[in-house]
């Protein structure tokens, strides 16, 4: 079902759209915490710190396929408030494209020199092997979650977060099996894990791709827009190669400080990969509101309806801010049992004391989390790209700056403060922008009539 978000209360068309994108990205969340939980409980908490310092390298390497997916979301949900149905179709057939050549390189990059790259962020030699093969493994099948991600973004652009919903709700159950499967009764290990993964992702894109076929005549992929389309690839790298690069620097930043975590030993690897996987699932209502606002943004931008958006930003930040007072109350209540889900408190209790600390502070930090999104994602939405890079830029800096300065006197605290202060920094320029008005000026797709 897609959704015209020109016309109707902003409120309620806010939750519809979020909530289906926030149940689905739970369940993609979903699958990553039971790969954490099955490595920790039933291979080793040494297998879990191999699989939790690859994260962030397969994060990396997938933001630029992602950015593009994202920026060609943006840019099709404005020609879809314009009703510029053709264009849709020829960026559509640009995205793919440029996806092609992405998916081929980095794969590549990520196959061939995974050795290099994890001993590059300082992983521990006792568990480089498994830190290679898993990495190797999610690289090189890299198609499939490129293919998902394209997928549903171009969904999402049209209003339709419900079928990439059921696409991650097959996807979890699928992983959450074979997971049990590879490890338990093939003992496959690390490797098992990263297989499991893999297909899951296949089964998604496989269901958000027939529907699309079958249900969005606009998102087809038709052969005669196959041909060059030069202006059309321009217009989605101007939205593309932005949100890549900001995506890319948070995971350089997160890079750069798994490489200083690495140098506090397994157990504070453990706690940190523990926290980030937790964390990946708690911040997804923030995220998915968030997302709401840029489709949101997007579609009345290319109304010229900025009376509405503004109201939606309203609406974005007061369900922004209940959430992110609900999320704090839970983390802060219950973050010792939800540690204890991955490792076991008689024989990891200090990683799950490590891990307790951090979840504790990001916790109590969510609110600064929702402000930089709902503020951020008007700016995306609106096609104001050179903000986001700059955004990303300060978010890096602040993060890596403090992380390394505060662990001089406060040793592994100065890691778990880093985050907050980062999206801190983060808040300022997306504000700045916006009450500026600068943004109302760049939309994509009015540029290119």
């Amino acid at each position: 079902m897609v959704m015209d978000m020109t016309k109707g209360k902003p409120m309620k068309l806010l939750i519809r759209f979020a909530i289906p994108m926030m149940i689905g990205n739970l369940f993609q969340q979903l699958y990553n915490l039971v790969d954490t939980a099955v490595v920790g409980r039933c291979i080793s908490s040494d297998a879990l710190a191999a699989v939790g310092t690859t994260g962030n390298v397969i994060f990396f390497l997938s933001t630029v396929i992602m950015g593009m997916c994202n920026g060609a979301g943006v840019t099709i949900a404005q020609y879809w408030g314009s009703k510029r149905y053709e264009d849709m179709n020829r960026s559509v057939a640009a995205l793919v494209k440029i996806e092609a050549v992405l998916i081929l390189v980095v794969s590549v990059i990520g196959t061939v020199f995974a050795p290099s790259i994890l001993r590059l962020i300082q992983v521990p030699e006792e568990i480089l092997g498994d830190s290679v093969q898993y990495l190797r493994i999610c690289a090189s099948m890299l198609v499939f979650s490129a293919a998902f991600n394209a997928s549903g973004a171009l969904l999402r652009s049209v209003g339709d977060s419900k079928t990439p919903l059921y696409a991650m709700i097959v996807a979890s159950f699928t992983n959450i099996s074979l997971n049990l499967v590879f490890v338990l009764v093939f003992h496959m290990g690390v490797a098992g894990v990263a297989y499991a993964t893999v297909i899951a992702q296949l089964f998604s894109a496989l269901i958000c791709i027939v529907h699309i076929y079958r249900h969005r005549e606009q998102l087809h992929l038709s052969r005669k827009y196959l041909h060059s389309d030069r202006s059309m690839i321009r217009i989605l790298l101007r939205m593309g190669v932005p949100t890549a690069l900001q995506s890319s620097m948070i995971s350089l930043g997160g890079m750069s400080v798994q490489g200083l975590v690495n140098t506090f030993g397994t157990t504070v690897m453990a706690a940190y990969t523990m926290v980030l996987r937790i964390d990946s699932v708690t911040i997804q209502i923030i995220t998915s509101i968030g997302a709401a606002m840029s489709v949101f943004t997007g579609q009345n931008i290319g109304t010229g309806n900025f009376e509405r958006i503004r109201d939606g930003l309203r609406k974005t930040l007061f369900l922004m801010v209940t959430s992110s007072v609900v999320l704090a109350m839970l983390v802060l209540c219950f973050r010792l049992p939800i540690l204890s889900i991955f490792l076991n408190p008689s024989t990891d209790s200090a990683s799950i004391a490590y891990g307790s600390q951090y979840l504790s502070i990001i916790g109590i930090a969510y609110m600064i989390a929702g402000v930089m999104n709902s503020y951020l994602n008007v700016i995306r939405g609106s096609g104001d790209v050179g903000v986001t890079v700059v955004t990303g830029l300060s978010e890096l800096a602040g993060r890596i700056i403090f992380a390394y300065t505060l662990t001089i006197p406060f040793g592994v605290w100065g890691i778990w403060l880093a985050t907050p202060l980062s999206w801190a920094c983060g808040c300022i320029i997306p504000v700045v922008r916006y009450y500026s008005g600068r943004w109302k000026s760049k939309s994509l797709v009015r540029d290119n009539a």
